[in-house]
């Protein structure tokens, strides 16, 4: 018998204290509201947002004893939120071996003999954050290139997108993995087409045949991570993420970090599935397990495909720079048919991984039929504002059906400019006319909630806002074929990072907006975002985060 989900979760769990009020004046505030889109102050009470107006009239008003803070001009906007990321990985990223930046073969092997020189024998070795795209040649690196650096104990490295790894000789050796190694279901072993050996390349469900072998994080590894990850994110201005797949044990750890105050994050959370978590959630329907009302646990985040760096992305077509391959199906859809009408039954809101056209038109005709079985009349949720996330390569015909089905397109800017250093030749002309295709959607109808897929990507507000309206590599750089007419406007690209999100957590009555009556979560800006020059955005920071009408950071 199940234990009932909320006696699961019943940590003692205590508000969050601060100022009862919080006067900003002297702002220059962006509230994201079309009714009052301009003001110059904002008064907070217990958590909530009182009034938006004037200086003068905002002093005049302050409550008593209230904090008064003069901005000084500074750009306030609502409570950035990232719809979508992963804290764990965020927080183990800041702790861990970081390989991002990583340019050539020859620098990876040069971090990863400085980590082994801090190792003992036989120890595993674990790192994340390489991306070949811009190495020269764009080449995967093989176990040949880990094997002349470290052959005495496993070596596992992911690549940035979380979708591939590159293990070295003795890894493969532990794991059994040989050139008569079948490919699990959902994955891929790469090997060399002359000797038939396997190069130590892993792509999607095969990357669990040697990560099984590493030994597991600590409980107290996976709490630091929590609340390292979190404690970065309001450091860069977000007041609220969207974890995309994580597991009860995980909710149970963020319940005592908001039990012990270490966290002032706010987090929408999605059970990873399918499996057990998910079929509880869904058992149980979105009782919305919360603490201090700052974590809400309503959806179940699933996958169809893998990632395009990794050309795991399910393609109809034959990748342009592998045609023996379209991408990886890592679900069955029958089984995937069958949780998704259990879900709408139960208000469970879905959220699921798809990069690829075929990837995005399984789910899309995946949710059709599930809306079909189920009909409105006995749906426990008159929305269910079901989302996909990443959305990144779309047939043309399958653009429509998302404002047509009402599914949220969950999709993170900063992939365009990391991508497209490889994406066209992954691609070819024709399909990226329909990769990252903000614009499109929007005129379309469909509604984007911006996120960034950290630790995927960096994590950056001010990137990911940069992202969606230059569309161009921080350094200015894109392609002549990369349709700089998908760009969206300062005021669309606000709108994804704030409004948007909170309508795809069910919470745009709540947050979001600069709005008397709702939650007090605000980010204040070092630069004018909506007025500077495009190249300055990314140089803007956070100076202080409010998230109902406390101060969780100021610098």
């Amino acid at each position: 018998m199940r234990r009932p989900l909320l006696l699961m979760l019943a940590y003692a769990v205590t508000p969050f204290a601060g100022a009862s009020s919080l006067v900003l004046v002297n702002g220059n505030v962006y509230t994201a509201n079309d009714a009052q889109p301009r003001a110059e102050a904002v008064i907070a009470r217990d958590g909530r947002i009182t009034f938006v107006g004037t200086s003068g009239d905002a002093r005049r008003r302050a409550p008593a004893n209230a904090t008064v803070i003069n901005l000084k001009g500074r750009t306030v906007v609502p409570g950035l939120t990232d719809a979508h990321a992963h804290l764990e990985g965020i927080g183990l990223r800041e702790l861990a071996f970081d390989l991002e930046g990583t340019t050539s073969v020859v620098e990876l092997q040069l971090r990863l003999k400085q980590r082994a020189a801090g190792t003992q024998p036989g120890e595993w070795i674990t790192g994340r954050g390489w991306i070949e795209s811009r190495w020269t040649p764009p080449a995967f690196p093989t176990r040949v290139d880990l094997d002349a650096v470290v052959s005495d104990r496993p070596v596992l490295l992911g690549r940035a997108d979380g979708h591939a790894v590159i293990a070295n000789s003795l890894a493969l050796k532990l794991a059994g993995i040989d050139r008569d190694t079948a490919n699990p279901s959902g994955g891929e072993i790469l090997k060399d087409p002359g000797t038939g050996e396997p190069t130590g390349m892993l792509i999607d469900n095969a990357v669990n045949l040697v990560e099984r072998l590493v030994p597991p994080l600590t409980e107290a590894d996976r709490t630091q991570a929590l609340e390292v990850g979190a404690e970065r994110s309001v450091r860069l201005g977000w007041t609220q993420l969207h974890i995309a797949g994580n597991s009860f044990a995980e909710v149970a750890r963020l319940c005592r970090l908001y039990s012990q105050g270490k966290v002032t994050l706010r987090i929408y959370d999605a059970i990873e599935g399918p499996g057990a978590d998910a079929e509880r959630l869904i058992e149980q329907g979105p009782a919305s397990v919360k603490c201090a009302d700052r974590l809400t646990v309503r959806g179940v985040k699933l996958y169809i495909d893998g990632a395009l760096g990794s050309r795991g992305a399910a393609l109809f077509e034959p990748y342009s720079d592998s045609s023996s391959s379209r991408g990886l199906l890592v679900n069955r859809e029958d089984e995937l048919l069958e949780l998704l009408t259990a879900a709408l039954r139960h208000g469970v809101q879905i959220e699921t991984h798809a990069i690829g056209d075929h990837g995005n038109r399984i789910m899309l005709d995946l949710y059709e039929k599930a809306f079909a079985a189920v009909p409105a009349n006995q749906r426990a949720v008159a929305e269910p504002r079901w989302r996909i996330e990443h959305a990144q390569v779309l047939h043309p015909d399958d653009i429509p059906r998302f404002s047509k089905l009402a599914v949220i397109a969950s999709m993170q800017p900063s992939h365009a400019i990391s991508d497209l250093f490889f994406a066209p030749s992954r691609l070819g002309t024709d399909r990226v006319a329909g990769a990252y295709a903000w614009r499109s959607l929007l005129d379309a109808g469909a509604m984007i909630a911006g996120g960034s897929d950290a630790p995927v990507e960096r994590g950056e507000p001010m990137i990911e806002f940069y992202a969606a309206i230059a569309r161009r590599s921080l350094e200015g750089f894109a392609n002549a074929n990369w349709h700089l007419e998908q760009r969206v406007s300062r005021a669309e690209a606000l709108k994804m990072f704030t409004i948007w999100p909170a309508y795809a957590a069910f919470q745009e009555k709540e947050r979001g907006s600069i709005e008397t009556g709702k939650l007090a979560d605000l980010t204040v800006l070092s630069a004018d975002i909506m007025e500077i020059p495009e190249a300055e955005i990314v140089k803007a920071r956070a100076v202080m985060t409010v998230i109902g009408g406390e101060i969780a950071y100021a610098k």
